[in-house]
C-alpha cells in the first residue's frame, strides 16, 4: 500500500486513513492532547496533524506517531499548516482563481 491508496480524514481529535477504493479503515489515531478541530497536511512521507494548539507528525501509511510538539505559549485555535513541499487544494489554478476559491471557503492560500 502507498499513500495514493488512502484518504486521510480528521475530526474530533482523531485521524483515520481510509482505503480509497473500499472506504475501509486502514488505521486510526487519537491525539494524546488537544481536542476538537483537526488540521491535516500530507507532505510526502509525513502527515502533519494539528489539534487545537498541539502539533503531531505521523507516518501516513501506518498512523505511527513520529513526534509531538505541544507548541507551548502559542495558544489554541484552528491551525494553519504549510511546508515547502506541501500542496494547496488550489494548485493548478491561477492566482485570482485560487483567491476566489479560497475566499468562498474562508481560506486564503495565496502569496
Amino acid at each position: 500500500m502507498n499513500v495514493e491508496d488512502v484518504v486521510l480524514v480528521g475530526f474530533n481529535s482523531r485521524v483515520a486513513a481510509l482505503n480509497r477504493e473500499t472506504g475501509d479503515i486502514v488505521w486510526q489515531w487519537k491525539a494524546s492532547q488537544g481536542s476538537g478541530f483537526v488540521s491535516l497536511l500530507l507532505d510526502d512521507d509525513r502527515l502533519f496533524v494539528a489539534v487545537i494548539g498541539y502539533t503531531y507528525c505521523l507516518d501516513p501509511l501506518t498512523g505511527q506517531e513520529l513526534w509531538f510538539n505541544p507548541m507551548k505559549g502559542f495558544g489554541t485555535g484552528a491551525t494553519s499548516l504549510a511546508t515547502s513541499r506541501g500542496h494547496s487544494d488550489y494548485a493548478g489554478l491561477g492566482e485570482s482563481e485560487a483567491r476566489d476559491a479560497a475566499a468562498s471557503s474562508g481560506v486564503y492560500a495565496g502569496t
